[in-house]
């Protein structure tokens, strides 16, 4: 079944954006996202367009954790979506345990099955998770659409240096306004 567009959101979750999460990204971060991703999702819901959610879900032993404190451990508070953003009935999640949402999930057969004209990303971390996503978007294809007020990072540099890669080298499309 072959979607105008499919809303990507990727790890809003406790422990990136509640002031109590193991890997805060920050009030800046969230005060930025929160507000504009609400509506993105509102947006998509009223048209009926598929919303997936990439979750990170990591075990108790993640070799990740060598690189990153813990967290977002799998059926814990800090692994579960802020309340502001919890999926629906009908919204589809994609549990992950690296950058890449891709990587050893089943994403690229979901969005085979939708066959989107237009992948819209949101969320955090845009120099790890989001960027390494876009990357595999764009490697299979898909033309990628990164709302600017929908996506924060830990570190601003490191945010503007992926926001510019992503806009450049993958030639993902930013946009400063959202749908209507």
């Amino acid at each position: 079944m072959a979607v105008e567009k499919v809303l990507l959101v990727i790890d809003m979750l406790n422990d990136f954006l509640h002031p109590n999460g193991v890997l805060y990204c920050g009030n800046t971060a969230r005060d930025k996202i929160l507000k504009p991703s609400m509506e993105l999702i509102a947006w998509f819901r009223k048209k009926g367009y598929p919303i997936i959610y990439a979750q990170d879900a990591h075990d108790e032993t993640d070799k990740e954790f060598d690189i990153f404190p813990r967290h977002a451990i799998k059926n814990t508070w800090g692994g579960d979506f802020i309340d502001e953003v919890k999926p629906q009935p009908g919204d589809m999640i994609v549990p992950k345990t690296r950058f890449s949402a891709f990587f050893r999930t089943n994403l690229e057969e979901i969005l085979a099955n939708y066959d989107p004209k237009e992948v819209w990303v949101i969320g955090v971390c845009t120099s790890i998770c989001v960027m390494d996503t876009v990357v595999d978007l764009r490697y299979r294809g898909y033309q990628v659409i990164i709302p600017v007020s929908c996506v924060a990072d830990f570190n601003q540099t490191m945010h503007d240096c992926a926001m510019e890669r992503m806009d450049r080298i993958y030639k993902a499309k930013l946009v400063w306004s959202l749908p209507q």
